[in-house]
C-alpha cells in the first residue's frame, strides 16, 4: 500500500498530553484545509464551494440538513473550530485528528461519531490506498472529514443537486447512509479489480511460476490482510448503528442499514476468498519450484547415470599397464568408441521405455 505525504505528526507527541488534547497525527496531502457546504429541504437546495471559517456560524440552517464536508486533517485549530461550532466533543475531535483510528462508532450527547476507511485502487495494478472518513451525526446535520478528497462522495452531491431518489426527502440519518453506502462500494470496485489481478497471476504462477511471484504474492496479501482490517470493524458498526437508540437514526433508514450490512458480510467473504486463493497460489508457486527442481535433477541424474559406465570404461583403457592385448589392436580405438556409445544408447532407450525421461 503507497501513501504520499509531506509531513508526518507522530504519534510521540501525544505522550503526556491530556485527553481530547488535539493533535494531528497522520500524513498531510493538502496544503489547507477546504471546507464545504450543502444544504438541502425536499424543496430546497443550496451549495457552497470553498467557505471561511467565518462562514460557519450561518450553519446548520433551521430547517434543511446540512452537509460540512472537510478535506484535509493537519489543520489542529481549524478543525477544533469546527467542532466547537457543531458541538462535538473533545474526545471526538481527538480522534478526527487522528488518522490511525480503527473503524468504528461512538455516541455521544445527540450525536453520533463513526470512522470508515475509504479504499480505493491504486494506478499500480494490486496496489490500494487507504484512507480515513470520520462522519459525525447531528439531529440536523452531517460532518464528514476527509484527509483528502478521493472522489467517492461525488455520486452523493450529484444525487444531492439533481433531486434524484429519497436522499432529499428523508434526513440526515439517510444522508449518512448515504456516504457510508458510496465508502461501501468503492470496497466492491476495488475486490473486482484485486480479483482480476489474482486470477491472472494464479494462471501466470501455475503455467510457469518464477522467483519474482512470491514478492507479488506476498505483497497481495498484505494489502489483502489491510483491507480485511478495514472491512471487518465495519460488520460491528453496522450493526450498532441499526440497532442504535439514540433517536438519531429512523426506523425507515435501518432498513437500508440492513442491507448496507448485508453488502458488507459480502466483501468480508471476497476477502476472505481472495486470501484463501493467494494462500493456495503461494503453495502452487512452492509446488512449482519443486516441481522444476525435480525435473533438473533427473535429467542430471540421467547424465550421470550415463556417463558412470563410460567412465568406467574410459579409465580401464587410460591406465597404464605395459601388456594390455586391446592397445595393440588396429581398429581396438574405434571398438571400444562403438560399444561406449551403443551402451549410450542403449541406456537412453531403457529409461525412455521405464518413462524415466
Amino acid at each position: 500500500m503507497k501513501r504520499r505525504s509531506r509531513s508526518r505528526s507522530s504519534r510521540r507527541l501525544k505522550v503526556g498530553r491530556a485527553p481530547g488534547t488535539p493533535i494531528f497525527i497522520g500524513e498531510q496531502h493538502l496544503d489547507q484545509v477546504q471546507i464545504t457546504a450543502i444544504s438541502y429541504g425536499e424543496q430546497a437546495f443550496d451549495e457552497h464551494g470553498i467557505i471561511t471559517l467565518a462562514e460557519l456560524v450561518r450553519y446548520p440552517l433551521p430547517g434543511r440538513v446540512t452537509w460540512l464536508n472537510v478535506n484535509g486533517l493537519h489543520d489542529a485549530p481549524a478543525i477544533e473550530a469546527i467542532g466547537s461550532q457543531f458541538g462535538l466533543h473533545p474526545l471526538t475531535i481527538e480522534d478526527i485528528l487522528n488518522t490511525n483510528q480503527r473503524p468504528k462508532i461512538e455516541e455521544y450527547d445527540r450525536l453520533l461519531y463513526l470512522v470508515l476507511k475509504v479504499v480505493t485502487p491504486n494506478q499500480s495494478p494490486g496496489e490500494i490506498e487507504t484512507e480515513q472518513l470520520s462522519l459525525v451525526l447531528g439531529e440536523d446535520f452531517v460532518l464528514s472529514f476527509q484527509e483528502r478528497e478521493s472522489g467517492v462522495l461525488e455520486t452523493v452531491r450529484t444525487r444531492l443537486r439533481n433531486g434524484r431518489g429519497k436522499i432529499r426527502q428523508r434526513g440526515p440519518d439517510y444522508l449518512a447512509y448515504a456516504l457510508m453506502d458510496a465508502v461501501i462500494d468503492q470496497y466492491f470496485i476495488t475486490l473486482e479489480q484485486f480479483g482480476e489481478f489474482i486470477e491472472e497471476l494464479e494462471d501466470t504462477v501455475t503455467a510457469a511460476p518464477e522467483r519474482g511471484h512470491i514478492a507479488e504474492i506476498h505483497r497481495l496479501k498484505r494489502n489483502m490482510l489491510t483491507l480485511r482490517r478495514a472491512s471487518w470493524p465495519l460488520r460491528e458498526e453496522l450493526a450498532r448503528l441499526e440497532k442504535d437508540d439514540s433517536g438519531l437514526v429512523a426506523n425507515g433508514t435501518r432498513i437500508y442499514l440492513r442491507d448496507l450490512y448485508d453488502h458488507t458480510i459480502q466483501i468480508i467473504d471476497s476477502i476472505e476468498t481472495n486470501r484463501d486463493i493467494l494462500s493456495g497460489m503461494h503453495d502452487i508457486y512452492l509446488s512449482g519450484i519443486s516441481n522444476r527442481m525435480t525435473e533438473i535433477m533427473k535429467v542430471l541424474t540421467v547424465i550421470a547415470t550415463i556417463f558412470i559406465p563410460l567412465t568406467f570404461i574410459a579409465g580401464v583403457y587410460g591406465m597404464n599397464f605395459e601388456h594390455m592385448p586391446e592397445l595393440t589392436w588396429r581398429w581396438g580405438y574405434f571398438a571400444i568408441l562403438g560399444f561406449m556409445g551403443t551402451l549410450a544408447a542403449g541406456m537412453l532407450a531403457w529409461f525412455r521405455v521405464q518413462r524415466w525421461i
